[in-house]
């Protein structure tokens, strides 16, 4: 297009709804003997005019600055306009302008010397020069062919700008992202409407606001220092937890040359609950491999110990102190062992197992176990509203967590007081259990070390094992835990990744295998919950079937496929139109299962019938029980 502007004979300026030049051609820089700068996309239309002023091109102007301001004034009012005037140089110019849809304006000038000149001389010399008459008419006519064709193009280009402009909003829209831009004062000048999916609460038509009324004092007082940093011409990439939503957000914001800043900002909450679960899997796999070969060394001296004073004790006439001592060898080589087989639970593997949970019947079964292991001077109190409906979750590990922190509570009150229990959904984003008591509350060195092993309050009854294990677990499965206190006591906040579960009734399911014994296996569990079955090999004929089985109502997808593409291209295919299932046997630390995992619900291999019931749903383990 730049190449086609400057073959142009005229000089062409476009000036977007700012003042600010978009598009110039070559001939408007030598028409007007412009500097670079303001020939440059950006530059001022107002630096433009009084650059002229100043050089003589408006003849004498008494005072610049009002001239400027008038001529910047008629501008944006964007109405088309046409005007000839004679330049300091004698010259004469037409100008004609059109203004564009989204603002601003398209501008036209001729140099229409030449023709003025020959309508003159025309005027004077009708009756001599009829030859030279038709000759000039024909020019004239020429130049209005040509600028019939340069109307032509400006209209085309006008088209296509349009059409550019309405695929990019498009595009913007579609994406799963906030894009955005705002000016050197902080308002906005262009906006999605993807800030309310992205950070709920906040408003969808955000253009012309300010960036800190549609985000929040608290959230812009945090973002503050990186939008300094963008206004200072550096770009900047952060993440931060929007406290309003509980969600994760990343955030980069980028200069635009101009004094404003883009921004693109996108809701990884999801992506780091797995990467938490992740590291904790590798930290405790590092573990494992530096414990194994220690605890085996120290049990196998243990055992030692223990059979060398067992033998002792069962010898006759021993002092009353050496059986006192070997009695206290004893017992200190069995809390050993004790501690050693704490270790190893503690460092040795273990998988997430989750399953459709009923919140409701958890915390019940939680009240059970808990109140027999209270003394009659404690009083328990469980409460907080449930989901509607099963949420995916490894009940044994967050029943056993929870647990442990009512003991600790119990440990901490002593003989009396009150360990309350409350569960709640936060913002569909996290389960979270806060378990407070009415004890002396954690030291500042507990809050500190609380989650260190073998750190412990107890003196020689506490292992300091239990938050660790309690911390472990939470992490393995993407949450997080924190430890304050209240004005009454101790308090433990206890959050994990809230994943509802899919609810299918016994219906037609796809079943995607390319092992032909897994497909098998796999269908025989399906149909024992009643399901009707049918089969396919790869997400190619996956996707087939579903255009001609519209009544399939759940996809159960293994990962990798026959085929180029694979389970989780199929997810995407079919996102929103039908429930997708996806199921692996890859290591949890590979780039795929992380991938599937921030997809659709993930069901590791092996698995058994009853697993693959609880996660297609409440009615097929009902189904299944029956």
């Amino acid at each position: 297009m730049a190449a086609g502007l400057n073959l142009i004979g005229q000089s062409l300026t476009i000036y977007d709804s700012d003042l600010r030049l978009a598009v110039c051609n070559g001939p408007f820089q030598r028409m007007f003997d412009l500097p670079d700068e303001l020939v440059t996309p950006g530059a001022a239309f107002e630096d433009t005019i009084r650059h002229l002023v100043a050089r003589g091109e408006y003849g004498d102007v008494a005072d610049i600055e009002a001239f400027v301001t008038e001529r910047v004034e008629q501008a944006r009012a964007f109405e088309p306009h046409y005007m000839e005037r004679t330049r300091s140089n004698g010259r004469i110019i037409s100008v004609e302008g059109a203004p564009l849809p989204q603002g601003g304006w398209v501008t036209v000038y001729t140099d229409i010397t030449r023709t003025k000149r020959q309508e003159a001389l025309l005027q004077s010399r009708s009756e001599e020069l009829s030859d030279q008459l038709n000759t000039y008419a024909e020019e004239l006519s020429s130049t209005n062919r040509a600028l019939a064709a340069m109307n032509a193009a400006l209209q085309e280009a006008k088209r296509e700008l349009t059409e550019i402009e309405a695929r990019t909003r498009l595009t913007t829209e579609m994406m799963p992202a906030h894009i955005a831009h705002v000016d050197a004062s902080g308002h906005y000048t262009y906006s999605n409407r993807q800030l309310s999916s992205v950070m709920p609460g906040r408003p969808t038509d955000i253009f012309g606001m300010h960036i800190s009324d549609a985000l929040g004092a608290a959230t812009y007082d945090r973002i503050a220092p990186h939008l300094s940093t963008a206004y200072g011409g550096q770009p900047s990439v952060f993440e931060f937890t929007d406290d309003a939503s509980a969600r994760r957000i990343r955030a980069a914001f980028t200069p635009d040359g101009r004094g404003g800043v883009y921004i693109l900002s996108m809701d990884v909450t999801a992506e780091m609950q797995a990467r938490v679960a992740l590291q904790q899997t590798r930290r405790r796999a590092l573990a494992a491999q530096m414990t194994s070969g220690l605890t085996h060394d120290f049990s196998n001296l243990l055992t030692i110990i223990l059979g060398l004073q067992s033998k002792l004790l069962r010898q006759d006439g021993l002092a009353p102190d050496v059986v006192e001592m070997a009695e206290g060898t004893l017992a200190a080589a069995r809390r050993g062992g004790a501690l050693l087989s704490s270790i190893a639970g503690m460092t040795a593997e273990r998988a997430l197992r989750p399953k459709a949970t009923d919140l409701a019947q958890l915390m019940d079964n939680l009240s059970t176990l808990a109140d027999h292991t209270l003394p009659d001077g404690i009083t328990l109190h469980i409460d907080g509203a449930a989901p509607q409906g099963p949420v995916m979750l490894d009940a044994g590990m967050a029943t056993d967590s929870l647990l442990n922190l009512i003991l600790n509570a119990r440990d901490a009150c002593g003989a009396s007081g009150q360990i309350r229990v409350s569960q709640r959904i936060v913002h569909d984003t996290w389960i979270e259990w806060q378990v407070t008591d009415t004890g002396p509350g954690f030291s500042e060195r507990a809050l500190s070390h609380g989650f260190d092993p073998f750190f412990t309050t107890k003196g020689a009854e506490g292992s300091g094992l239990g938050l660790p294990m309690v911390y472990d677990m939470t992490k393995l499965a993407g949450g997080d835990l924190r430890l304050d206190n209240t004005e009454s006591g101790a308090r433990v906040v206890l959050r994990l990744p809230y994943r509802p579960a899919i609810e299918t009734p016994q219906a037609l399911v796809l079943l995607v295998e390319d092992r032909d014994d897994l497909r098998a296996l796999y269908r025989d569990m399906l149909t024992g919950l009643n399901h009707s079955v049918i089969e396919a090999v790869s997400a190619d004929e996956a996707s087939a079937l579903m255009a001609d089985l519209p009544e399939i109502s759940l996809v159960l997808s293994d990962i990798q496929l026959a085929g180029e593409a694979t389970g989780i291209d199929l997810a995407r295919r079919l996102s929103g139109a039908v429930p997708v299932v996806l199921m692996t046997s890859l290591p949890p630390d590979d780039p795929l299962f992380q991938t599937a995992q921030k997809t659709a619900p993930l069901l590791q291999k092996p698995f058994t019938a009853e697993e693959i019931g609880a996660v297609l749903g409440g009615r097929a383990a009902e189904v299944l029980a029956s």
